[in-house]
């Protein structure tokens, strides 16, 4: 595919960019050079590699989702706070519909 310079302002007409004419000019050969890479890429046999989502294989780091029985630091404080609340149900507060 080649890009010319009724090409170029088409595109730039579309994307509402205003385009002079030298810069329209300036670019047809870029965009033919983009357009050349890409041609490249599709000739690359790449019929046994597998499609990633990053370069470098990246595993998060997990820990066990527990809950620290520890009354100072932790949870296990579920009915202390329930008794805060102005009104509870199955040991969540419980709020007034707001939509209607």
């Amino acid at each position: 595919m080649s890009v010319d310079t009724a090409t170029v302002k088409k595109v730039a007409a579309l994307a509402r960019i205003a385009l002079p004419d030298a810069d329209a000019e300036r670019l047809v050969p870029e965009l033919n050079n983009i357009l050349g890479w890409i041609e490249q890429l599709g000739e690359v046999d790449t019929a046994g590699v597998e499609p990633m989502t990053a370069v470098i294989a990246n595993t998060l780091r997990l820990r066990d989702d527990v809950v620290d029985a520890d009354p100072l630091t932790g949870g296990g404080k579920r009915d202390a706070l329930m008794k805060n609340a102005p009104q509870a149900e199955h040991g969540f507060f419980t709020v007034p519909k707001v939509i209607e």
